[in-house]
């Protein structure tokens, strides 16, 4: 057996099926701490939501790539000895080599990314199904990525956007064997999304490009990276209690949850989390600036940021009550 399903993982082949049959996206979140981890479980739990807890390479540097499996070992004791199990996949989001990805199999990861988009088209693939051969073998799941999203996150950085062409999504599924892939339609890394001019919109997802890899590839499983909406009322809390986040803006969650009825059955959200928790320590510091005590500050900042995922499953994804 493999060693993520001895710690209760999953592994994300029946959840995309699932998702993708009944019109809603996983929500794919990132942790680095204690707190956002109990964010995550308790607030899925909650709503009866799958979902894919992600990891960074940054994450794992982080908080130790040991004390970070068994924190998602312990979670997972938690959320099997509840009155309502819920699918729970251990992702690596954004690995890019494969001693990363091997070694976040065999630590217990249930699902791997390798993100080889940075590469030529060649070498893309064959990184991609050099992961992809090692990572069936052991009944891991492994998600690829075509085109480019700017912005930064992480060790994930990029100046300009590329587009995710159609005419390789085919060959590159055919030739890797990838299980998700991963595409570049507009949405971008980190806290500030777009640069827009005084009274200018957010520019609309291309869903036409979207719609011709669906074509392409009917019922493949696809993913969109840098999908976190940056949300206004947690910039607004950050900003007025002594923070500088102007111009922070991200992807309008109405069209997130138009491409969650689509082809997209994985949907990954890491800014708005770390904005949830940065606006809510802020207030508190700002409210009561003789506090001290890291339970008083954090323990709001968890709880402001399992009800923003209660919200995002229930309003956005569609994954609320799927479990």
């Amino acid at each position: 057996m493999s060693l993520y399903k001895k710690l209760g993982f999953v592994n994300t082949i029946d959840m995309f099926k699932k998702a993708n049959k009944g019109g809603y996206a996983i929500p794919a979140y990132n942790f680095n701490n204690m707190e956002q981890l109990q964010a995550i479980l308790f607030g899925c739990l909650e709503s009866r939501s799958p979902v894919i807890i992600q990891v960074s390479k940054g994450a794992r540097d982080y908080a130790n790539q040991t004390l970070l499996r068994y924190m998602a070992e312990g979670g997972m004791a938690i959320v099997n000895s509840s009155d309502h199990p819920i699918p729970v996949a251990l992702h690596l989001d954004h690995g890019d080599s494969y001693e990363l990805c091997v070694s976040c199999i065999e630590s217990g990861f249930s699902s791997v990314m390798i993100d080889g988009s940075s590469h030529p088209f060649e070498e893309n693939i064959a990184l991609t199904k050099k992961v992809v051969d090692y990572a069936h073998a052991h009944d891991v799941t492994v998600e690829g990525e075509l085109g480019v999203l700017a912005g930064i996150e992480d060790e994930v950085q990029s100046e300009v956007s590329h587009y995710t062409d159609p005419d390789d999504v085919e060959e590159f599924v055919k030739r890797t064997g990838v299980d998700s892939l991963a595409i570049s339609i507009g949405t971008s890394h980190g806290a500030y999304k777009f640069k827009l001019k005084p009274g200018e919109k957010v520019p609309d997802l291309r869903f036409d490009i979207l719609e011709e890899i669906e074509r392409r590839i009917p019922g493949f499983s696809i993913v969109l990276h840098g999908s976190s909406s940056v949300l206004p009322e947690y910039v607004k809390i950050i900003n007025e209690n002594g923070g500088q986040m102007s111009g922070a803006v991200g992807i309008p969650e109405e069209q997130l949850r138009k491409a969650a009825k689509s082809a997209v059955c994985k949907i990954n959200i890491d800014s708005d989390g770390r904005l949830v928790m940065t606006a809510i320590i802020r207030k508190v510091f700002k409210d009561k600036p003789g506090e001290f005590d890291p339970r008083k500050y954090l323990g709001p900042a968890r709880e402001e940021l399992k009800k923003m995922i209660i919200r995002k499953n229930r309003e956005v994804l569609g994954s609320a009550d799927q479990a």
